[in-house]
């Protein structure tokens, strides 16, 4: 049985539609939602059957954290612990976009969900689709691209179907995506004030160091 499609407006999300959206994230639900980069595979992060269920599908290395995505720069300092000025900073320059921060994780979030790492990596995405569904549950989603282990990253909704669509319950199409180019993913979970690039991608590396310097 494959997914059922859901269209959603991809600047004016229907209220309604993001409604079913969290109704099925709150069930335990994976859905394949829409980023400004490639499409993810979202779910209820403290639903630990749900976060298992993304590394079945994915066959992930049970060691690798997922990225969570959301709504806003605020909603970060309620997740993360031992954040510095070069988090405020990145945050600052970056949010909406395609930037990728691990920090360490606050304690709302189960250990599972961090691949018992401690640490967590955030993004707030310049994509009111993902925004508006992580509003209206109240909590961040899971972020992990929806693709097969190895295959091409999707960066529109048909592709969701071809690879997974009969892994998952539902896919939001909210058409092609704006980039296609991963996120940049920058370290700063040492606490120390350090940082390190792990992947290069959307935003340059010295737009990041430009950033950072004090």
């Amino acid at each position: 049985m494959f997914a059922e499609m859901l269209r959603v407006h991809p600047d004016e999300p229907e209220p309604e539609r993001i409604d079913y959206i969290v109704s099925c994230l709150k069930s335990g639900k994976v859905v394949g939602i829409p980023t400004d980069t490639f499409y993810g595979l979202a779910v209820d992060p403290v639903n630990l059957r749900a976060v298992e269920k993304i590394y079945e599908i994915k066959s992930r290395l049970k060691h690798k954290p997922l990225s969570l995505l959301i709504a806003d720069a605020a909603q970060a300092y309620g997740l993360a612990r031992d954040t510095n000025a070069n988090f405020d900073r990145l945050a600052e320059r970056f949010w909406p976009g395609p930037l990728t921060v691990i920090v360490r994780a606050g304690s709302r979030l189960p250990l599972r969900s961090t691949a018992h790492t401690g640490n967590v990596a955030l993004r707030v995405p310049d994509s009111a689709i993902p925004r508006a569904i992580v509003e209206a549950l109240g909590l961040p989603v899971t972020a992990t691209a929806a693709n097969l282990q190895g295959a091409p990253e999707c960066s529109h909704a048909a592709c969701v179907l071809d690879q997974i669509g009969d892994r998952i319950p539902l896919i939001v199409d909210g058409g092609p995506t704006g980039r296609s180019v991963s996120t940049t993913i920058v370290d700063l979970s040492s606490g120390d004030g350090s940082w390190s690039i792990l992947r290069e991608g959307a935003i340059p590396t010295h737009q990041i160091a430009f950033a950072l310097q004090k």
